[in-house]
């Protein structure tokens, strides 16, 4: 898909971030105004569908990799690209006050993950080069970050000493990885149910 030039980004500053991140004295002796990533949204569009564009340069967040807010929608589902770079997307599925399911996918330039209906999830940038992502989502998405800032982000945090556990979350589940899809699934539906 050729795109000759990106709609201005919407910035996502540190000062949104900070009900999820793990490293609370780090984040103390941050600025607020500090830029972690830059969401694209709209660059195509395609009937019900929207085309988004999000860059993660690299950094830390005091231990943890930099990684998206992270958020939850249960009638859509999302299907992300990787562009350029690394990714994890980390999914959780979250019910009845506990987490039922959670898994990692990690992704290289040309992979692909789904993020199935009921699922939230955050993507993280491990490495020491920029991220880009694609995505399609629902135009009329809506997006849901109040458990990702209630519980301080997902149920794990990707460090630099690896994969630890949340303490916010009673429960865990031990956390498993898929692999990436090499390609979108046919007849892929993104509503679970019909759009008028």
């Amino acid at each position: 898909m050729e795109i000759k030039k990106l709609p201005e980004p919407t910035i996502r500053f540190l000062s949104e971030e900070k009900k999820v991140l793990c490293d609370k004295a780090w984040l103390k002796k941050q600025k607020e105004n500090l830029e972690l990533y830059y969401m694209h949204r709209g660059v195509k569009r395609k009937s019900d569908l929207r085309y988004d564009i999000t860059i993660i340069p690299p950094q830390m967040l005091g231990k943890e990799f930099v990684k998206t807010k992270g958020h939850e929608h249960s009638d859509e589902q999302e299907l992300y690209i990787v562009l350029e770079g690394k990714a994890i997307f980390l999914l959780q599925k979250y019910k009845n006050k506990k987490v039922e399911d959670v898994y990692a996918v990690i992704a290289k330039k040309g992979d692909l993950c789904l993020i199935p209906f009921d699922y939230g999830h955050v993507t993280i940038n491990p490495s020491r080069q920029k991220l880009t992502l694609a995505n399609w989502i629902p135009e009329k998405n809506k997006s849901s970050y109040s458990l990702f800032e209630k519980m301080q982000g997902a149920c794990y945090y990707y460090t630099s000493k690896g994969w630890i556990k949340n303490k916010k979350y009673k429960k865990i589940p031990t956390l498993r990885f898929e692999k990436p899809l090499k390609s979108a699934p046919k007849n892929l539906n993104f509503f679970r149910y019909e759009q008028d």
